[in-house]
């Protein structure tokens, strides 16, 4: 069994300094065998924001799998945001856009969904799923394949369309031709835990899909601060959900688990 710790919209820059040994503390203490950042390190992609969220990342346990969201590109300085979207985000956390982490049990890769020409959509391309197609083709099934990604894939009941990532059925045609087992993403900043099998009808496939709230930032949108922790098995999957409250600090709040039968992952009965 693998740990994973998912972590999102940490928001440097809007964040409630309160919760951050906290959730230092927390996580350390998890011992997770990777910790993912599904992205918006950052409020306004400014460079003192990025050295914050450095600082942060840096006193995690590691390996970590880290992607950037649309926060992480300059809004307003439209030279940068055009020519230079993710200089600060390679310059300060990863020049790697395309991270992974492979052992004998889990390949995480991360793929960047953050672009120059929209505000707060996202997209994958065909060069990008092509990659991923190659990169898990050549592992053993036993390996349960994860994504991970600032854009989801699919939503929560009752969210706006418009925030599925463009190109997402092209990429999920691919993903469940690779085995593609678990999506990984944020920027809703709503923690929700489901399959695919209802918005994408692929015979024989439905991937788990994993949304996390903002672990860090004033941004709520109406759910407290929360992070996921996974407990990664090959045919079964728990999300422990971990929310903030006054006074107790990071508490288990929920537990989902879900089992696979073939390559279609169900909730457990």
């Amino acid at each position: 069994m693998r740990t994973l710790v998912h972590i999102s919209d940490l928001h440097f820059g809007r964040v409630d300094n309160t919760l951050l040994a906290p959730l230092r503390e927390l996580i350390g203490d998890l011992r997770p065998d990777v910790v993912v950042a599904s992205g918006d390190l950052t409020q306004r992609a400014r460079s003192a924001q990025f050295r914050q969220a450095r600082h942060y990342l840096d006193s995690l346990p590691k390996p970590q799998i880290v992607v950037p969201g649309n926060h992480d590109i300059p809004l307003y300085n439209v030279a940068a945001r055009f020519f230079q979207p993710l200089v600060k985000y390679r310059r300060y956390i990863t020049r790697d856009l395309a991270p992974e982490f492979v052992d004998d049990e889990i390949a995480v890769l991360g793929l960047n969904t953050a672009r120059s020409l929209t505000f707060k959509d996202g997209r994958v391309n065909r060069r990008q799923v092509e990659y991923l197609r190659q990169r898990f083709s050549h592992l053993p099934r036993s390996i349960t394949r994860i994504v991970v990604t600032h854009h989801p894939f699919d939503l929560p009941p009752h969210k706006d369309h418009d925030d599925i990532v463009d190109r997402a059925p092209m990429a999920m045609e691919v993903f469940s031709r690779c085995g593609v087992d678990l999506l990984l993403a944020g920027h809703l900043h709503t923690s929700h835990s489901h399959n695919t099998s209802e918005r994408y009808e692929i015979d024989g496939f439905a991937a788990l899909v994993v949304q996390a709230g903002t672990a860090t930032s004033t941004r709520s949108r109406g759910e407290t601060n929360s992070f996921n922790v996974l407990r990664v098995q090959h045919d079964e999957i728990q999300v422990e959900r971990y929310s903030w409250t006054e006074g107790n600090g990071f508490m288990l709040a929920c537990t989902d688990v879900f089992r696979r039968q073939g390559d279609i992952w169900r909730p457990a009965s």
